[in-house]
């Protein structure tokens, strides 16, 4: 019993120190991922006669271009709708005000207190207001995620020495690191070709349906499109917000409607057709994994959940001690 409470003790100070250094800890690990998915492309460039350290200049230029872009372009689109905010909430504010009138007059029900009660504007404002600033401070450490990934880049082929030398002693090791190493890859793979998917078919309905700062709405779907189930949902919620202020009723509900189709469709056809399930985490461990890592992390623990949890599923089944909870995480 002493052994497992030291265990317990030791679990929630790793935990306590990890959420401390956040700010080091997550740009770090998407680093990491992101190097996972790019390597591949070094390789590859070498293979066709490239000098390797010109093909790390190109494929860090590149990923140096990636960040800034995004980088430039949520910072000043968060300006300007901060600075539009106050204009749209008073539109907002009419459209409540004329939906009850509406109401009352048609209908003589007084929706008054329901309507205020189930939407708190001010709430739901302030919230997408901290949604994009710490989506903003997510990429603004874009400058320390794109060093971490240089050195990591520069490092790699070291790195891959390193693990081939382990496996010599221990070759389990190496199928162990190809298995956790093949499934990332796929699943972010897959997962950026679908959230870029998804950010460009947003944004052309945004542009058709006359949408301030559509460029901001699509780049936000494509960033929370990383964290599963409910990121796509919570992208949709301040563009849907924004239309609502500047467009009539009807379009808003199109505009919905589109989110949702375009949401399901990719989320729960294309994306569990191309991943199957090679990734072996069931559902609820994901929204588990989400606010897990989102309480120790932020909103860069939800966009890291899954991969962490497949690490972590990795490192369990390879022990036989603690097989048994990898097969409780499984699907």
């Amino acid at each position: 019993m002493r052994f497992n409470l030291v265990e317990v003790a030791s679990f929630v100070i790793i935990i306590s120190g990890l959420s401390l250094a956040s700010s080091i800890v997550v740009p770090f690990l998407l680093a990491v991922f992101i190097a996972i998915i790019v390597y591949p492309i070094l390789e590859m460039m070498s293979k066709i006669h490239i000098n390797r350290f010109f093909a790390f200049i190109i494929l860090i230029g590149i990923c140096g271009s990636g960040l800034w872009f995004l980088g430039n372009v949520i910072a000043g689109a968060i300006v300007q709708f901060s600075t539009d905010l106050p204009l749209y909430k008073a539109k907002i504010d009419i459209f409540i005000d004329n939906l009850i009138i509406y109401a009352k007059d048609q209908a003589d029900i007084d929706i008054s207190n329901n309507l205020l009660s189930f939407i708190n504007l001010d709430k739901l404002i302030i919230t997408t207001s901290n949604l994009l600033l710490q989506t903003g401070s997510l990429v603004t450490q874009s400058f320390l995620v794109f060093l971490l990934l240089a050195f990591i880049l520069f490092e790699s082929q070291i790195f891959k020495q390193k693990v081939e030398y382990f496996a010599i002693k221990d070759p389990s090791a190496l199928h162990i690191a190809n298995t956790f190493i093949s499934n990332l890859k796929r699943y972010l793979a897959i997962k950026t070709i679908s959230s870029i998917a998804t950010g460009v078919i947003v944004w052309g309905f945004l542009i058709l349906f006359d949408v301030p700062h559509a460029l901001l709405w699509a780049v936000l779907a494509f960033i929370l499109n990383y964290i599963p189930t409910i990121g796509s949902i919570i992208a949709a919620i301040p563009a849907l917000l924004v239309s609502l202020a500047v467009n009539d009723i009807s379009t808003t509900l199109w505009l919905t409607l589109i989110y949702l189709v375009v949401n399901i469709s990719i989320g729960n056809f294309i994306e569990p057709r191309f991943l199957g399930k090679g990734l072996g985490i069931s559902t609820l461990v994901v929204i588990l994994s989400l606010l897990f890592w989102g309480f120790i992390f932020g909103i860069g623990g939800m966009f890291l959940a899954v991969p962490l949890t497949m690490s972590i599923k990795i490192a369990l089944d390879a022990n036989p001690r603690t097989k048994f909870i990898s097969i409780l995480l499984s699907n």
